[in-house]
């Protein structure tokens, strides 16, 4: 089963500073049918404006994931850690049992970043903070591990949950392949470019809900820069 959810019918809210879409509920958006999938419980595509941010603020029991897809991202936290993620590149955050964060956009143009939130497997645990090049041509035509719960995915940022966070480019006319295990829980977006899963169109942003669907196949009918979140 695919669901598509097109850009155009996600929730959000416009900052000025920020310009923000939901996926998922989130803030005063709110969709009793899009509360999250699986134990994925926030998928935001945000667009920062240049020298603005989120100023710090705190988190609880969340593995949040920031893939930037443009510009780059300024984190500092209540650990000391202070770090600046390029685009193509990923952070981690494991808010365990508390942090105190802040993400700003520092460069001279736009930053565009996804931000997945997942639940853990377990609360209560000390915070941490990671981050890690990704680049783009290592992901040509094949999809590579950005961040993972399972100890077999040494290369990857670990997270603390039964999931896995993969990107690919793929180019136009071409086709990737992911192995979904069962009753897994797959979330799809294409950062740029238009593909097709399974059959499936999907433009650029929009996001794709999988579930019950073994291998996933998608060709590009574009250039595309794919994000996927496979979850137990």
């Amino acid at each position: 089963m695919i669901d598509r959810r097109p850009f155009a019918s996600l929730g959000g809210a416009n900052h000025g500073w920020l310009d923000a879409k939901h996926h998922f509920s989130f803030a005063n958006y709110y969709d009793p049918k899009r509360m999250g999938w699986g134990p994925i419980r926030v998928w935001n595509d945000d667009t920062i404006a240049a020298g603005t941010g989120f100023p710090p603020h705190p988190h609880a029991d969340m593995e949040i994931i920031t893939y930037v897809r443009e510009g780059a991202i300024t984190h500092q936290d209540s650990l000391g850690n202070i770090g600046r993620t390029e685009a193509g590149d990923v952070q981690v955050m494991s808010a365990g049992s508390g942090v105190r964060h802040s993400e700003y956009n520092r460069e001279p143009g736009t930053t565009t970043i996804f931000q997945i939130w997942i639940e853990p497997k377990t609360r209560g645990a000390a915070p941490s903070w990671g981050a890690k090049p990704f680049p783009k041509g290592e992901r040509a035509g094949t999809f590579v591990t950005l961040a993972s719960g399972f100890g077999d995915d040494a290369d990857a940022l670990p997270i603390r949950t039964d999931a896995r966070i993969v990107g690919a480019t793929i180019k136009a006319g071409e086709t990737a392949e992911y192995a979904l295990g069962a009753g897994h829980h797959a979330y799809l977006v294409s950062a740029t470019g238009k593909v097709e899963i399974n059959g499936v169109a999907l433009d650029a942003r929009d996001g794709a809900a999988i579930v019950d669907e073994a291998v996933i196949r998608i060709t590009a009918t574009e250039d595309a820069e794919i994000v996927l979140v496979d979850a137990a």
